[in-house]
């Protein structure tokens, strides 16, 4: 599994990233993480508001800071 965080570097997004990695720490799960804050990139995704997040290439969140129970949720 690979999740993908979609940001320019903005307070949400680093905030996004922090809510990211420490859901995937306390489920102990073996997930590549990984930011992506080229703008070019992120709109050819079809991302139009950050923070987003991506599972395995498909936008699952878009434009808000995630609450770490929405990240399990999607994690399972």
């Amino acid at each position: 599994m690979k999740i993908e965080i979609l940001g320019t570097g903005c307070a949400k997004c680093k905030k996004t990233e922090k809510v990211v990695r420490q859901v995937v720490d306390e489920l102990g799960k073996n997930i590549e993480i990984v930011k992506v804050e080229d703008l070019q990139e992120i709109v050819n995704r079809g991302v139009m508001m950050t923070p987003a997040v991506t599972i395995d290439g498909e936008v699952k969140i878009a434009g808000h800071i995630p609450s770490p129970n929405e990240i399990k949720k999607l994690l399972k």
